[in-house]
């Protein structure tokens, strides 16, 4: 049987959890599949292209999500609306699709937290836009925030929004300028992950007022942010999840094989005792 072959690119990539994630998914249905990792200077993709061709799919993360974009055939709906592709299927096209929604609903879902009423959103990269989009897409009332030299970032993702989705209820802030009470927090910034995990992207009092907190960092599980939100009663749900999930719907666009909660809820916990592994 040929094996398939797949890669993650990215600049730096440094310690990846791509390869373990894949490499268990791929058992859970008995694909015969290799998956490297590709540090790629962004300078060179373009030359890579004629070799990328030759896999059967690909994932990208920073910095290549935006800049494979002109070399792609065609794009999904998702990858369209936020400007940004994790997943390449290659075959006699390059198909460019966004799973990152994906893994932060089911993320969502597996914690009980609903995507709904007003919602507080910590950063205006790459993460934050896809949740931005969603958050407004489910009618959330969201307020994008962040430090002041993000913020004009911020207001510029929350007028993307209101262009691309009437009657968005959005607006920006600095983060000490936040008011009022939230239903979801959700965390885009990098602050909380190894190896400064004290850290927080708001104070301890902003947290207070959000009923439930989603983080996307993965390392640690439990980030100084869940922790106050854990501890004050709130619901929460980590990074984890959310990585494996989008890893899973990139498989099943490659291969056709959907994955079920309980196959993936195991693979989730070993990529938990794996990052604790390498980083301890």
């Amino acid at each position: 049987m040929a094996i398939s072959r797949y890669a993650v690119l990215g600049y730096p990539l440094g310690h990846t959890m791509s390869p373990f994630i894949h490499e268990k998914l791929f058992a859970v249905h008995g694909v015969s599949a290799a998956y490297e990792k590709k540090e790629l200077p962004p300078q060179e993709l373009p030359q890579a292209l004629p070799a990328l061709r030759k896999l059967d799919g690909f994932n990208l993360t920073i910095p290549h999500k935006s800049a494979i974009l002109p070399f792609l055939d065609r794009l999904d709906d998702r990858a369209a609306l936020y400007g940004a592709v994790n997943t390449v299927k290659c075959s006699e096209r390059l198909t460019g699709y966004n799973t990152d929604y994906l893994g932060f609903l089911r993320a969502l879902e597996d914690a009980k937290i609903s995507l709904a009423g007003s919602v507080l959103l910590c950063g205006a990269g790459g993460a934050a836009h896809m949740m931005a989009f969603e958050a407004a897409s489910a009618g959330c009332s969201l307020t994008i925030a962040a430090r002041p030299s993000g913020l004009p970032r911020a207001r510029g993702l929350a007028e993307e929004i209101r262009q691309k989705i009437p009657g968005a209820a959005v607006g920006a802030c600095t983060y000490d300028a936040i008011e009022g009470d939230f239903d979801l927090l959700l965390n885009a910034t990098p602050a909380g992950m190894y190896p400064h995990p004290e850290a927080m992207p708001v104070n301890e009092r902003t947290v207070r007022r959000c009923k439930a907190v989603f983080d996307a960092i993965y390392n640690p599980r439990e980030t100084m942010l869940l922790r106050t939100a854990r501890l004050n009663g709130s619901k929460c749900a980590y990074g984890m999840p959310m990585l494996v999930w989008q890893a899973a719907a990139a498989q099943e666009i490659w291969n056709g094989l959907p994955f079920t909660a309980g196959q993936v809820a195991p693979v989730i916990e070993e990529a938990n005792w794996e990052m604790e592994r390498v980083f301890r």
